[in-house]
């Protein structure tokens, strides 16, 4: 191969055909190897001198390379990848601030229990300690936010430390890895039977383990005699695949199901045993609370909000069982494989009587159920201008298809749309999860549409967080992951706001927090997208209808500015429950 202005051979044509050749190959190439060991189909990234050759490497594996304009959107869209695929998502970013922008991704997909790995480039060995460009502690600022961190020092070794991250990445609870390597650790080229490359499936233990058949025999025990039953599904229920395993669970045993975080949209909203509005109800008066793969954090109230006698954890993580309060009985092992496990064991036991009572308890939770949604059909029906954000989340929940994925990227506006927005299927619902971040909706948004371009996908974000990241959804578009944009703009950071003004007075509540007005529909006219503004609520459904038309009509993002009240709040706001 030559070069097409010169006819001379590069450097880079030669390790090319080398590479093919199978003589020499470099350490970027490797990355690539092993990475494509790992299923990884997809990396995403911002160019840097220190990383260049695993992009060579990539295109000769056929690797996609996403390449974005912030690595915080890198790592949320590999993390957002990581959530709608069940693969290993990956962030590969260049030394120093490509890796320090990065850091709020990796400590998102940390908290919220998502499998990627992190690249980061770092100056030559050779270089060591001697102040070389974007030189920075790497390892050592990555530890406490990954499950795993390591520098690589030889190029023999890279394919080999990748594949120990990755596993890394899916031992017990799922989570982040790091690796840093050196740039010419990266350039370096060796012979390839020097080069430790692990052959693909042979080198995972299967980790569907249901721990002590003991317990699993207890659970069924204790199921089986309850007569007021209820279960709370979460993130690593949807994370581990193990969605049908919990609904063959729930309909054997007769179960209410709660769903929370990446959990929600698992069981269909019309299945008798889909329950969403009476989750406290239910740990107050159940007899027995099932916890399934969701951490006793403070969106639990660290436990101390269930009182049923009889608590049974299970979790992926040893560490998380019985963690903030004491349990009944705790498995750590994969979500399906115990559920599956233990609806074997109470196969049959359940008799006539004891179902009779669980459905009456059933009915009793629907009832509640449809109290309190008719206490909050006012809020969803609102006419007032400005617009009721709960108006806003309504509206957005009765435009969702049967597809649509949806995102939620922002605080208050985000809190009170898990009151209205039911998703229509698995895997459909995104969030920042329990670190909180702002800014995750457009990586999130970009990594769905490139994992499932058949599907529709809608981000809606508070005006604060739309401002972190959007300059991402032109990278959306330019590699043909359009999504649709809703940002209820109220002009604050609303969430904090509350409490300010709760706690100072009003003339200081605005401080830090008190946003311009601005009509961000006009940033969709920029990148060449459709903008709407929206001031009254009859006008919302018309505008999403005709921005879903554009999005299939030129393959361009949308954004919806929706002008909500700046004066209205979500319970837990006005509780402070995040907080307690």
């Amino acid at each position: 191969m030559t070069s097409e202005r010169t006819g001379a051979t590069t450097a880079s044509d030669t390790l090319k055909q080398k590479t093919k050749d199978g003589s020499v190959i470099s350490g970027g190439h490797l990355v690539a190897k092993a990475l494509k060991n790992e299923g990884v189909d997809t990396i995403f990234t911002l160019c840097g001198g220190h990383i260049i050759d695993i992009y060579d490497g990539c295109i000769d594996e056929g690797i996609r390379i996403i390449d974005v304009r912030h690595e915080q959107t890198a790592a949320h869209a590999a993390d957002g990848y990581a959530r709608q695929t069940g693969k290993l998502g990956c962030v590969v970013t260049t030394a120093g601030p490509g890796c320090t922008n990065a850091m709020t991704g990796v400590a998102t997909a940390f908290r919220s229990e998502s499998p990627i790995l992190h690249i980061g480039g770092q100056s030559s060995l050779a270089q060591h300690k001697q102040g070389s460009l974007q030189d920075l502690p790497h390892v050592d600022i990555m530890k406490p936010i990954t499950k795993f961190a390591s520098g690589v020092f030889s190029t023999e070794r890279v394919a080999d430390m990748i594949s120990m991250a990755a596993r890394e990445c899916f031992a017990g609870a799922y989570g982040p890895s790091y690796l840093e390597i050196p740039r010419d650790i990266l350039d370096a080229e060796i012979p390839v039977e020097r080069a430790v490359i692990p052959e693909p499936g042979h080198y995972r233990a299967s980790a569907k383990s249901i721990g002590d058949p003991v317990d699993i025999e207890a659970l069924a025990d204790i199921l089986v005699k309850a007569e007021r039953p209820a279960a709370l599904f979460g993130q690593q229920v949807w994370a581990s695949q193990s969605q049908d395993d919990a609904i063959d669970f729930i309909h054997a045993l007769d179960i209410p199901a709660y769903m929370n975080g990446a959990a929600r949209g698992m069981m269909p909203n019309d299945d008798p045993h889909h329950f969403d509005r009476t989750r406290s109800d239910a740990f107050k008066n159940a007899d027995v609370v099932l916890i399934v793969g969701t951490p006793f954090d403070f969106r639990m109230g660290y436990g101390k909000r269930i009182s049923a006698p009889i608590l049974v954890q299970i979790d992926q993580s040893y560490a998380t069982v019985g963690k903030n309060r004491d349990i009944t009985l705790g498995l750590a092992g994969d979500p399906g494989a115990i559920l599956k496990a233990v609806a074997a064991a109470a196969s049959g036991r359940i008799d006539k009587g004891a179902r009779q009572k669980r459905q009456a308890w059933m009915r009793e939770l629907r009832q509640i159920e449809a109290v309190k949604l008719e206490k909050l059909m006012p809020l969803f029906n609102a006419n007032s201008t400005p617009i009721h954000p709960y108006r806003l989340a309504w509206e957005i929940n009765e435009f969702l298809g049967d597809d649509t994925i949806y995102i939620g990227d922002g605080g208050d506006v985000v809190t009170i749309s898990a009151q209205a927005v039911r998703p229509r299927g698995p895997g459909q619902w995104m969030d920042p999860g329990a670190l909180g971040s702002l800014g995750v909706g457009t990586g999130f948004a970009m990594a769905a549409k490139l994992a499932h371009p058949h599907k529709e996908v809608m981000c809606l974000y508070g005006d604060g967080s739309f401002g972190m990241t959007s300059y991402d959804m032109e990278t959306a578009q330019r590699f043909g992951a359009p999504y649709l944009a809703v940002v209820g703009n109220n002009s604050h950071m609303n969430q904090i706001r509350y409490g300010q003004m709760a706690k100072y007075g009003t003339q200081r509540g605005n401080v830090g927090n008190d946003l311009g007005d601005v009509p961000f529909s006009k940033f969709a006219d920029m990148i060449g997208g459709y903008g709407e503004e929206v001031s009254a609520p009859e006008q919302i459904q018309p505008a999403l209808r005709r921005a879903r038309e554009e999005i299939a009509k030129t393959g361009k993002c949308a954004v919806i500015n929706v002008w909500i009240d700046p004066n209205e709040y979500a319970p837990g706001t006005k509780n402070q429950t995040m907080y307690k």
